[in-house]
């Protein structure tokens, strides 16, 4: 596997198990089929099980039988899942960084006791509530409202979020509302994070219907109508946007990983192919323009890798930055887009079709570019940044 600067030369003996055992869970149990459920559009839930059993959930948390890797370990798991296909890795991200996280972070003893256990062997599965119809890149704005029953021991959810990882097989979502009134978690207003249990009446998810992205996940709406919860449903350990940003700060991380695994596979598949088939008495990989292709794709997943490296450290000294993940997000998921459409047009013809992985690589990269904060908005994140000037308002 490319790995031109020898950046794993330094690791553990505990990051090798970890990245080969996601590597070879892809090439037996995903790999073979992925193409299927790509252009059936289905989610293999069988594999739920087997990613609980290796651990593939959160397993970068510190709590209960969790192993608590580090976080470069955690980046190689990103990495190998994604190689096999974006939905893979979405679905242990969301359960993870999406779904455990807040739980560990922000939860309970009693939520934690509840659902991390099944969430981690898998027997549960998570999604994240926070994208609405009328708000994505401003989630601040958010109209899902959490109102007060009238004996004050609870809540009443009522609102719609999309596009939703994991919504259609959920049993449990980490749902972002605004208090429609004072109460003894904040002033009307406040966002606040509660743990559902989607089996409660009112609560209804449906698949997202016509993608053509991400066809191998499952994904889909979220309706809240009247979902009554109890006021121990709250996450007690933050209050605003904090809650739900600083999930996405754990998500995006993992995303920066998982796009260097998808560029690697596709510069996998493209030097096999250029070196394999023949045109005009030989390999076209004696060609110039093949070979400076093959040269840049090697450059780029490269450079993209050593950001995620560097994430890494930064993560693990804690003193990684939020605004630090937006530049690799941004960068690696750009990387992955432009090289995937690279391998693609050295497949010719063959790279079309779901037997090669390009493609569709290239495709799920549409969703990953917009996803968990759009190209856009981690442009204007850094700008922010850089500049100190806010171009949101």
């Amino acid at each position: 596997m490319l790995d031109y600067l020898d950046l794993e030369a330094d690791l553990t003996s505990e990051e090798r198990l970890i990245r080969d055992t996601a590597r070879e869970f892809v090439e037996d149990r995903v790999r073979p089929d992925v193409g299927d459920w790509y252009e059936a559009g289905e989610f293999p839930e069988h594999l739920i099980g087997t990613m609980g059993d290796l651990d593939f959930f959160a397993p970068n948390l510190e709590w209960g039988d969790l192993p608590g890797i580090g976080a470069r370990a955690y980046g190689l798991l990103m990495q190998e899942l994604e190689a096999g296909d974006s939905g893979i890795r979405s679905m242990a991200s969301v359960q993870g960084a999406l779904v455990m996280y807040p739980i560990a972070t922000y939860g309970s003893d009693d939520q934690k006791e509840r659902w991390l256990p099944d969430l981690a062997s898998g027997d549960a599965v998570g999604c994240f509530g926070l994208t609405e119809p009328e708000h994505g890149s401003n989630p601040s704005a958010m109209e899902t409202t959490a109102a007060p029953v009238d004996d004050g021991e609870g809540y009443v959810l009522s609102g719609t979020k999309i596009w939703i990882t994991n919504a259609p097989i959920a049993d449990v979502a980490v749902v972002w509302a605004k208090l429609s009134a004072d109460t003894e978690h904040g002033d009307a207003g406040t966002v606040r994070g509660f743990v559902v249990d989607t089996a409660r009446d009112g609560c209804t998810a449906s698949e997202q219907e016509g993608k053509l992205s991400m066809r191998a996940s499952a994904t889909g709406e979220l309706s809240l109508s009247g979902v009554e919860v109890p006021a121990d449903a709250v996450l007690p350990g933050v209050s605003g946007m904090k809650g739900p940003l600083s999930c996405l700060t754990q998500a995006r991380y993992g995303i920066a990983w998982g796009a260097v695994g998808a560029t690697r596979d596709c510069f996998e598949t493209a030097r096999e192919y250029a070196t394999d088939r023949e045109q005009f008495g030989g390999p076209i990989a004696r060609f110039q323009l093949q070979q400076s292709k093959l040269a840049e794709m090697a450059t780029q997943h490269t450079t993209a890798r050593q950001m995620a490296f560097r994430l890494a450290e930064l993560k693990e000294r804690g003193e990684l930055r939020p605004q630090q993940v937006s530049m690799a997000k941004r960068h690696n998921v750009r990387v992955a887009r432009d090289q995937a459409r690279i391998a693609r047009e050295m497949l010719g013809a063959n790279g079309i079709t779901t037997d090669y992985p390009p493609m569709r690589h290239a495709a799920n990269m549409e969703t990953v570019y917009t996803y968990e904060g759009t190209d856009d908005i981690h442009t204007l994140i850094l700008g922010e940044d850089l500049t100190g000037i806010a171009a949101f308002e």
